[in-house]
């Protein structure tokens, strides 16, 4: 389909003009000699640009653009002006247009001009497209009343830029939640930039935070942006934040209070542009108490508090989790979707997921994997989330029972030690990889 531009002007001649020019290069056009029928075609036609005669009688041009913007907020609208009225194209750009055209009109500037701005819009609705996809794969799976609750408070908390302090067990899925609420906040474009305080170590930890120059310290042989600064127009999540110590708290209460920061081992003062998220398995309230974090850090980073239900309060979404993870694990794997039945789905609903969401999806990753048949029934389901089931146990001293060739008997007993490996790391297949000191890739070739 050939784009339709709308062409809004009270002369018939640019009008005749334009659709001539752009006829030729395969522009489906639309006329309009007012802001009153321009609204009505935008509405029946659906044009993928408007060129807009910004000195028409009737409805007052600027405001039949906001109309535009209002019922159509990504189409782009181009303003054509005449001598005098350059400075009303660049109110009218401030109030929405993408561009304005000049007369008398070249056809070489018009040309680039609407190309240029259907190139826009269609960047526009890529991204639009890629962030409905970012959020719906880092959305919240569930329709209980405590992820509906959930739902709530983000949406409530996403479009404004106060500090947000998310709380939960392990597992539950607070990564997620932060990743949410900055594709639904007012800078969704901009870096998500993530730092585990519970992964790197203290001595590096104020390095990774501010930056630090060439020559701050031994091993600084290069200037480091840190990430208050990678974060700058976005937001920042500080992962595990109870796990940070006292010393660099104070540091970012003093960044969080002045807007400001300095990388270490410099002297320039740099500006902080990032919404701030924080996230924490323990009671912080807990770890004030015993001395462990600071309790006006806690008060800057609680302003919009927001908990993680765990996976036995939400027992209800078990059945659409299962379902969505299976679905996922069969498009990784370019493999059938496996299904299961009622009575191992039940075994799961019995369960108390200390683990959570995570130790769910682990489970199933490896009954996707395990299970050769297209169907996970109960006995297919290990302990300990199957008390019915009898626990692996591998053969002791008579490796015979395997095989009669020697070869054949160590695979066996290979695939069956994997196993028991798995069982013991509840299903997570990267921990039991790196306790037998192999990949996963590794795994998954000798239990197929």
């Amino acid at each position: 389909m050939y784009p339709a531009v709308l062409i809004v002007d009270d002369e018939a001649t640019i009008i005749e003009s334009l659709e001539g020019i752009l006829s030729d290069d395969g522009f489906e056009v639309i006329h309009a000699f007012n802001g009153y029928e321009a609204l009505k075609k935008i509405e029946s036609e659906s044009p993928d640009i408007v060129l807009l005669d910004i000195w028409m009688p009737g409805m007052d041009v600027i405001e039949t653009l906001k109309e535009i913007k209002k019922i159509a907020p990504n189409l782009p609208v181009v303003m054509i002006t005449g001598h005098g009225t350059i400075e009303s194209a660049v109110d009218a750009t401030k109030s929405g247009a993408y561009d304005f055209l000049e007369k008398p009109l070249s056809i070489d500037k018009v040309m680039v001009t609407i190309n240029n701005a259907l190139n826009f819009r269609k960047r526009e609705e890529e991204n639009i497209y890629l962030r409905k996809k970012s959020i719906e794969k880092n959305s919240i799976t569930g329709t209980s009343h405590a992820v509906q609750k959930l739902y709530e408070e983000i949406m409530n908390a996403a479009p404004s830029d106060a500090s947000i302090l998310i709380s939960g067990e392990n597992g539950t899925g607070k990564e997620m939640v932060a990743r949410t609420i900055h594709q639904l906040s007012l800078r969704p474009e901009q870096p998500f930039i993530i730092i585990n305080c519970a992964a790197i170590p203290e001595e590096n930890l104020d390095s990774e935070l501010f930056g630090h120059e060439k020559g701050a310290f031994k091993k600084a042989t290069s200037k480091n942006k840190g990430k208050f600064e990678l974060a700058s127009g976005g937001t920042l999540f500080l992962d595990e934040i109870g796990d940070m110590n006292i010393n660099t708290q104070a540091k970012i209460l003093r960044a969080l209070e002045s807007k400001t920061f300095q990388r270490i081992g410099g002297g320039r003062t740099l500006h902080m542009d990032a919404r701030l998220i924080a996230s924490s398995n323990k009671d912080l309230e807990k770890e004030i108490e015993a001395g462990n974090f600071r309790k006006d850090l806690f008060f800057r980073l609680n302003v919009i508090p927001i908990i993680v239900p765990p996976l036995r309060d939400r027992k209800k979404d078990i059945p659409l989790l299962v379902d969505t993870f299976l679905e996922n694990l069969s498009k990784q794997s370019s493999e059938k979707k496996k299904n299961i039945s009622e009575n191992a789905l039940g075994l799961l609903l019995d369960y108390e997921w200390q683990g959570n969401v995570r130790e769910l999806k682990n489970l199933l990753e490896r009954l996707s994997i395990m299970v050769g048949k297209d169907h996970i029934n109960a006995a297919d389901i290990p302990q300990p989330y199957n008390p019915i089931r009898e626990p692996v146990k591998l053969p002791d001293k008579e490796l015979f029972i395997y095989e009669d060739d020697l070869s054949k008997a160590k695979k066996q007993f290979e695939k069956d030690f994997i196993k028991k490996m798995i069982d013991l790391e509840s299903g997570d297949l990267k921990s039991a990889a790196k306790k037998l000191g192999t990949s996963v890739k590794y795994i998954k070739k000798i239990i197929h």
